[in-house]
């Protein structure tokens, strides 16, 4: 029988990459890798190694398949029922504030909207906020204040036409891979092209940036001020530009100039070198054919919405916008961030890019969804929905497809709202993880390649996100939830959707309403779309009016903006550092991040074993003049204390940093390691204005961890009550595979005991032990089949484990060599692939180095022997860096 192909978008980054997937002919076949869309517009067919390996996380053992109320699996009716009707009870004795609901940027724009509608317009209440409050806010706010609306001016095209790209707060090459490899391919089909990457730390980006300016954490603000000014000064200011199309110039270059009123006070408050800031300026004056590219960097910060003015005070000083190859481009985290934003999926939205503050827009909006209890005012953002829970005032919150528990700052504080709120409900894919253990209704959703609807990427694009295979078990889509939720509640008319495809319409026909140009949004041409329409939209860039079916690629190309008077409007700013600098008591500074095969809190990425390989562990990164004042040591375990709490963390010491700042990723859960969630460190500061957390900075002290003895453990079941120093599960192929850190002094009958092992399974335990260097190393075999190994050592020790977890799934039984190989831990003629660089093709540092030593002089020789490379292009950085003198990979 022939395969039979289906088109939709990925569900990791912002980018909003095309995926083939091929659905099996029968529910026993198993999903086949999928492949990139060579027709979808925003990757022509690439995907990036999280993308490639989607098919592996439809493998979980660990879906929510029934709805679970108070711990017992009930029917949906019946979990329905307790939901509207303790709903309907908290509204009517606290009123409506006393609900809201926490959404997320990986739920489909239809689901946003029916969420949206139902608490706005027939709840009543403006408690509907999101992840995407943690990852774009302030972008948000920045363009409404400049433009009078959330409109993103680029496209992706344009990162290729520039001439200059300056990329701020952003590690593309790991977090947006995609876009990382059409810059790349565009650097070397154009050397001329100049690349500029401003963030503190020296990041993979940096590999194709003819510029690093490695600024003091969160200064970002001073250098487009510089930059503002030094405009004036050199005379490359669009003066009719400014004229005829803005507001508030001169008030903005007054403050430059008062605050970095020349190249030294620019300096001295970012901390980069005179030589290398004067370079991005002489840049800046040449190249009217600039983007900015900025992400979390910039956004994850007290005074986000600031830095963000500062970048688009700069383009539009410069008419530097509406044209191809230039602009300010806000690049989202989430796959339909911007989904959320288009119908009102934020405290201070209504819908359609309207929200309490545009005159007229309540009215509207009512008058359009015939809401009979509209909401009135902005609702709670999400650090203020928390502490409002904790004081009392929200006492029902239904949580979608997210995990504050490891994404909210300040986790200590998060627990305590979900277990003052009377009742947490949670959608979601996922039996457990840290958040649903804290729910008391635990609603089964459908996941990717279940779920159906629509996603706007970064560009303004929107595309289909198709359900090409059946939800397993009692799994629901999340609009269908929130709509029998609202019937329940009295709202039938209002909820009584026939699918997807008409949420999708009246969405639609809510942009165009009364519209008339005035607003940016606008996709009235889908008003009236049928259901075989709808199933075969194809991707196109808002806004989509009615008449203009092939959408808009580039806005404000007529120089016309969307506030009262159609002018930009320039925005004064002061640069601020972070409000927490570091302190004799608190020494270093704490920046987040991402690592690059990983995604948010690995809910998803965590199913892939192969997208562990690269980065095994959380970690912290440390330079190494801080490393030896501290005793610390490459890859032994750090304790990380602030004033808010605590992780213990793997230190990875590295010149990439500058003194006095560290670095950790934000993935690791308590389902993955048992110390490892970062924002139990992170305050709850915030900008004023969007509501975003800080995030990017937190004052922490470190110290070393003493007294251990450092392990790997593989184990044909899961290991419960884990009581170690430190764990990390480390998902694999086959069995379990766990990192541990364990106090010195334990005795072998103890660590044997530990495990329950003997208890459950009649076996034997094979022992080796070694006084002088302190090895530990021990073996259960039952049925002469391997069922346990562990490895002890006092110093942190690199142990493959690929061929002891292969000999867990294998049946035959265990010769006298490979118990012998047990216990040395690899056999002889087993390759040792080191650390694995490119995780398409498994390619380790020691196969590498060993093709190196071969011949292989250049990134292409390496990935003509070895592939490494070839594929996503994620790992041509670090290739690169096993050959000083490399030469790039043709794209």
């Amino acid at each position: 029988m022939t395969a039979t192909i289906g088109k939709t978008t990925c569900p990791y980054c912002g980018v909003g990459c095309g995926v083939n997937l091929t659905i099996p002919n029968s529910s026993t076949e198993s999903v086949p890798p999928v492949s990139g869309d060579l027709d979808h517009p925003a990757n022509f067919g690439r995907l990036c190694v999280k993308g490639s390996s989607l098919a592996q996380t439809l493998q979980s053992d660990d879906r929510l398949l029934t709805p679970i109320v108070k711990g017992e699996s009930v029917s949906w009716e019946s979990a329905v029922g307790t939901v509207s009707d303790k709903i309907a009870q908290v509204v009517q004795d606290h009123g409506p504030d006393a609900f809201a609901f926490y959404l997320s940027g990986q739920i489909l724009t239809e689901d946003y909207y029916v969420a949206n509608k139902l608490a706005k317009g027939f709840i009543g209440t403006a408690n509907v906020d999101t992840n995407s409050r943690l990852c774009m806010a302030s972008a948000v706010v920045g363009y409404k204040r400049a433009f009078g609306s959330d409109t993103v001016p680029c496209n992706y095209e344009d990162l290729e036409l520039c001439d200059l790209l300056i990329l701020v707060g952003s590690n593309a090459a790991w977090t947006h891979p995609i876009l990382y490899q059409r810059m790349a391919a565009a650097k070397k089909q154009r050397p001329n092209m100049k690349i500029v990457v401003i963030d503190p730390r020296e990041t993979a980006t940096c590999d194709i940036a003819d510029l690093h300016l490695a600024i003091k954490p969160g200064s970002d603000a001073a250098i487009f001020s510089f930059l503002l000014q030094h405009s004036a000064q050199t005379g490359i200011l669009d003066n009719d530009f400014i004229a005829q199309h803005t507001n508030g110039f001169n008030d903005a270059l007054r403050q430059a100039n008062e605050s970095t009123p020349n190249l030294v006070s620019a300096v001295k408050f970012s901390g980069v070198s005179e030589q290398a800031l004067m370079r991005l300026a002489h840049w800046w004056e040449e190249t009217e054919k600039t983007v900015t590219f900025y992400s979390q960097g910039v956004n994850q910060s007290s005074s986000g919405v600031d830095k963000c003015n500062a970048i688009i005070n700069c383009h539009l000083a410069t008419g530097r916008i509406g044209k191809e190859g230039t602009g300010p481009f806000s690049i989202t985290g989430q796959p339909n961030a911007m989904g959320g934003r288009e119908v009102g999926g934020l405290a201070n939205q209504l819908a359609a890019h309207m929200d309490f503050a545009t005159p007229g827009a309540q009215d509207l909006v009512q008058r359009f969804w015939q809401a009979p209890n509209m909401a009135t005012e902005n609702g709670l953002k999400a650090v203020d929905l928390f502490q409002a829970m904790e004081e009392g005032k929200v006492k029902v919150v239904w949580i979608m497809s997210t995990n504050p528990m490891v994404s909210l700052p300040d986790t200590a504080q998060v627990r305590r709202a979900l277990e003052k709120c009377e009742l947490v409900i949670v959608s979601d894919c996922k039996a457990h993880t840290d958040t649903t253990a804290l729910a008391d209704v635990l609603l089964p959703a459908t996941g990717w390649s279940e779920k159906d609807g629509t996603v706007t990427n970064s560009e303004r694009r929107i595309s289909r996100q198709r359900g090409l295979l059946p939800a397993p078990g009692d799994a629901k889509h999340d609009w269908w939830a929130i709509c029998e939720v609202a019937k329940k509640l009295g709202f039938q008319s209002a909820f009584s959707y026939k699918g997807v495809h008409d949420i999708f319409a009246e969405h639609a026909a809510l942009s165009a309403f009364e519209n008339n140009g005035k607003r940016d949004f606008d996709i009235g041409y889908f008003s009236q779309i049928s259901k075989l329409e709808y199933d075969g939209l194809i991707p196109v860039q808002w806004p989509v009016p009615k008449g203009k079916p092939e959408g808009t690629k580039r806005m404000f190309e007529d120089g016309r903006f969307f506030t009262p008077d159609g002018r930009a409007k320039f925005v004064p700013i002061v640069p601020t550092l972070p409000i927490n600098e570091p302190t004799s008591e608190w020494p270093f500074m704490l920046n987040t991040g991402r690592v690059r095969d990983q995604w948010h809190t690995m809910t998803r990425t965590g199913d892939a074993a192969l997208l562990t390989k690269h980065t095994d562990q959380p970690y912290v990164e440390i330079h190494p003049k801080d490393a030896r004042q501290l005793g610390i040591e490459d890859k032994t375990l750090v304790r990380l204390t602030s004033p808010y709490g605590v992780a213990l963390l793997k230190a990875k010491v590295s010149r990439a940093i500058s003194p006095g700042n560290v670095f950790a990723p934000i993935h690791w859960t308590q389902q993955f390691s048992n110390a490892a969630v970062v924002s139990n460190l992170i305050p709850q500061v915030v900008d004023p204005l969007s509501g975003q957390p800080e995030s990017k900075h937190a004052q922490v002290k470190l110290e070393a961890v003493t007294e251990v003895f450092y392990g790997v453990i593989v184990s044909a079941t899961p290991l419960e009550a884990l009581d170690f120093t430190y764990w990390c599960y480390v998902p694999s192929k086959h069995g379990y595979h766990y990192e541990v850190v364990w106090p010195i002094g334990e005795s072998v009958a103890s660590i044997q005991s530990s495990f329950k092992i003997s208890a459950q399974v009649a076996g034997e335990w094979l022992e080796y032990t070694n006084p002088r260097t302190q090895q530990i190393r021990l073996a259960y075999i039952t049925d002469q089949k391997l069922t346990a190994a562990v490895y002890l050592h006092p110093t942190p020790k690199s142990i493959s484990c690929d061929w002891l977890e292969s000999k867990l799934a294998v049946n035959e039984t265990l010769s006298e060599l490979d118990r012998m190989a047990i216990l040395v831990g690899t056999p002889a003629n087993v390759e040792d692939k080191g650390t694995i660089v490119c995780s398409c093709f498994q390619v380790g540092s020691k196969q590498i180095e060993k093709a190196i030593a071969g011949g292989a002089c250049s990134v292409e020789e390496l990935g003509a022997k070895l592939k490494c490379g070839t594929n996503c292009g994620s790992c041509l950085p670090e290739l690169k860096n096993f050959i000083p003198t490399i030469t790039e990979l043709s794209a």
